[in-house]
């Protein structure tokens, strides 16, 4: 919802709402609800309504072939029934749309622990038990937010929407920054070469200090889901969300997108001498220089075959569009010799969380811990956005207690995830805002498919295969689909401000945000040297000052803090019904200059029109 008030679009979702469910007969005992239970379980599986329903399956995987485009006045094919939040769904449409919610985040997931364990120089073994715990905790605590369990007093854990949970990509942005502090301040080992090439050692237990410190600093998420919903939109309005999901997308596509396109962050720049002389390395198959002709061309192919999917893909592909372009990418580059199967070979064919948690040593990283309170108000402010669009897109009340429930149950959900998956050995997990576009597509928000996609997630987890899979995906093609998936991010956060009103007050708050967050990622090393003169007597003094170097190189911590202080300090304008503000002076003048330029047209082709009666 706007500053200004709400949409039309809001307003004409709220008067097709849905009616509300009747409150179950509490007279019923407990043995005949699970009689009338197993009856209606028994009659869906052993019933082709139970199956199959009436849903359109060939809407759903018919591709949009060029000939079937629609021309003229055709009239369009109808679009498949909406179904509620707990309406009955056949069981075939529920694994479906399970399915295609699952692959429309897999990118998502499994992009984190890639990026973590090459930050971290890890080895095959350990990167692909990262990806396999992240897509089994992903699949547990998404369990969590789809439900809504009542806990006292009117509070709740969970949204009770279709709402999916994966690692925020605020964390991912953040923890590089402190990976790239452990490595300056010797906490993770690092060598010089005699030509001065600097490597990176592996550093599995800066890992478990990142998991330790968002552990403890989840409280911080825990506690805010208590204040009243009112207090934190105030807080955080869409002008500090909007800036803050356009700096972590901008600030990802630089740190990780583009340099993975072109062959791998360690490699980038062309070091003269070393294991990264080439990339991905130097043992690598067909290791080429960073910036190689064949690395753009295999990250080119994966991004047009998310253009080509977009155009003539089914309405279960088009969800899935990222996973095809890493399947595009993945089959030419092993068609090419650009994979390595050793990831393959050496993953094992079932695992589960705590495989090999004794190599992350959890511990808390002082430093880190003022940027980590930062990411967890940053992750409360994306998810008070994604479940009041989770909410929109499933057709449910987007005002009132009721809505105010579910973002309370969803923000402590997505608190206690924050812990959990610490535990889980995952980085902070956080609602995901991708899958409301299968919501939208497919016209399912029941919640039957949700517990279908963590199914699916927990299977892809388990079978450690095919995190071997993953981590064999060549740099490039990771790079290519990472771009866009980052990219995708930006355009949330520009969706998100499209709702400022931008008056001269908030052009001037956003104006002050986007200097320090865009000069960070312009310059990302301005902030880095600001306490070097000073000389600290113990390490607590240390500690501090490198928390806050890591949060003034933070692009959007930094352009989130100044967002929310100025946004607080600076009245809002009122407006004036006497005197027009800028923009409708503006707008005056606009239309003004059109009707100028209309009025001469009129003239020319009266002129003409004179002019050929002549003739």
């Amino acid at each position: 919802m706007s500053a200004s008030g709400p949409s039309k679009e809001s307003d004409s979702l709220r008067t097709s709402q849905p009616s509300l469910t009747p409150p179950p007969d509490s007279s019923r005992s407990l043995v005949a609800e699970l009689k009338a239970t197993a009856r209606q379980a028994r009659q869906k599986v052993s019933t082709r309504h139970g199956w199959l329903g009436d849903y359109d399956y060939a809407w759903l995987c018919s591709p949009t072939l060029p000939f079937s485009l629609r021309r003229g006045s055709k009239p369009r094919r109808r679009a498949p029934p909406f179904y509620a939040l707990d309406s009955e769904l056949p069981l075939v449409l529920a694994m479906a749309c399970g399915l295609q919610h699952a692959l429309a985040m897999l990118a998502g997931l499994i992009t984190p622990p890639i990026i973590f364990a090459s930050s971290l120089n890890l080895d095959a073994e350990m990167s692909a038990y990262m990806i396999s715990a992240s897509l089994i905790g992903c699949g547990i605590l998404s369990l969590v937010q789809i439900s809504r369990t009542r806990l006292w007093r009117g509070y709740y854990l969970g949204t009770g929407l279709l709402s999916v949970v994966g690692t925020s990509f605020a964390t991912l942005s953040t923890a590089n920054t402190i990976i790239s502090s452990m490595y300056a301040n010797g906490t993770c080992k690092s060598t010089t070469g005699a030509d001065g090439t600097v490597t990176q050692e592996p550093c599995p237990d800066a890992y478990g200090m990142i998991l330790g410190t968002s552990l403890i600093c989840s409280f911080l998420e825990i506690g805010l889901s208590f204040a009243p919903p009112k207090v934190l939109k105030r807080v955080f309005p869409p002008m500090v969300t909007g800036t803050v999901i356009v700096m972590i997308g901008a600030s990802l596509v630089g740190s990780s997108g583009i340099p993975d396109w072109g062959g791998g962050s360690n490699c980038m720049g062309r070091p003269s001498s070393g294991p990264y002389e080439l990339c991905p390395s130097t043992s690598s198959p067909h290791a080429l220089p960073w910036g190689s002709p064949q690395y753009i061309g295999l990250g080119f192919l994966s991004f047009i075959s998310i253009i080509i999917n977009e155009l003539f893909g089914s309405p279960f592909l088009k969800n899935a569009s990222i996973i095809v372009g890493l399947a595009v990418g993945c089959i030419v580059a092993g068609a090419t010799g650009y994979i390595d199967g050793s990831s393959i070979t050496s993953a094992p064919a079932i695992t589960f969380l705590w495989y090999v948690v004794y190599r992350f040593k959890i511990s808390v990283y002082p430093p880190a811990i003022l940027p980590m309170l930062a990411v967890y108000v940053s992750t409360t402010m994306e998810a008070i956005g994604d479940i009041t669009a989770s909410a929109e897109v499933s057709r449910v009340e987007v005002e009132g207690e009721d809505f105010d429930s579910r973002i309370q149950g969803g923000v402590l959900s997505d608190g206690f995830g924050g812990f959990m998956s610490a535990l889980f050995t995952v980085a902070p997990l956080s609602i995901f805002a991708q899958n409301n576009g299968v919501i939208a597509l497919s016209r399912c928000a029941n919640r039957s498919a949700g517990r279908w996609c963590c199914a699916f997630l927990i299977l892809f987890g388990v079978i450690g295969k095919i995190s071997g899979v993953f981590l064999a995906i060549p740099n490039p093609v990771l790079g290519g689909v990472t771009t866009f998936l980052f990219a995708s991010v930006v355009v949330s956060g520009l969706r998100v401000l499209s709702y400022v009103r931008f008056t001269r007050r908030d052009r001037f708050v956003l104006a002050a945000a986007m200097s320090f967050g865009v000069g960070d990622l312009l310059v990302p090393s301005i902030f880095t040297y600001l306490f070097d003169g000073v000389q600290p007597n113990n390490k607590g003094l240390q500690g501090l000052f490198e928390s806050i170097t890591i949060v003034l190189s933070t692009p959007f911590l930094i352009a989130g803090i100044v967002a929310v202080v100025l946004n607080l300090l600076l009245p809002q304008e009122e407006p004036d019904a006497d005197n027009e503000t800028d923009e409708e002076a503006e707008e005056v003048e606009v239309s003004q200059d059109l009707e100028m330029q209309k009025d001469e047209a009129g003239e020319k082709k009266v002129e003409h029109d004179v002019t050929v009666q002549h003739a």
